[in-house]
């Protein structure tokens, strides 16, 4: 992800969180922390043919451990694989990148559809964070991931992921 991609990327996680979505300032902040030695975050969008954003993901690494930020994608463009691709391409990274022995994220209890993805992943609950998710007061459920290194076969998209 590039500054250019945040004015379309914050629409989206509009578009797919809108309870809790992430501010431009706070994408800001966080590519600020993704270029140059000390990088400490990946951040991804996955376009499709058109050129259109059809996803975005991110990952923050320290001390060898991934958190994944973040992992949208628009209801046009479920169910495709697009998801698991940048699930994919964000483990990739803490792996090879980061070289992170597991993966952490949160995901609201309430959404069955990621947490099979990331169960598909070999993330697998470890606690729950009681009103995470605001204004809602939707508990999140904590996942790890272990064997960051170990994922399903990649799926075949007509989206791209790039890692600008």
């Amino acid at each position: 992800m590039r500054w250019w991609h945040i004015e379309p990327v914050v629409r989206l996680e509009g578009a797919v969180f809108p309870d809790d979505a992430w501010s431009a300032g706070m994408f800001w902040s966080e590519l600020a922390h993704a270029r140059g030695p000390r990088a400490t975050r990946r951040y991804l969008v996955a376009h499709t043919t058109e050129g259109e954003l059809a996803g975005y993901g991110g990952l923050v690494a320290t001390d060898r451990t991934g958190d994944i930020q973040t992992l949208g994608v628009l209801p046009a463009h479920r169910r495709t694989g697009l998801g698991a691709r940048l699930l994919d391409a964000l483990l990739c990274a803490a792996t090879r990148d980061f070289d992170c022995h597991e993966v952490l994220l949160e995901v609201r209890v309430d959404n069955a559809a990621a947490r099979r993805l990331y169960e598909r992943f070999g993330f697998v609950p470890i606690g729950v964070r009681r009103g995470y998710y605001q204004p809602g007061n939707i508990d999140a459920l904590v996942m790890r991931n272990e064997r960051p290194d170990t994922r399903p076969q990649r799926h075949q998209t007509d989206q791209r992921t790039t890692t600008d």
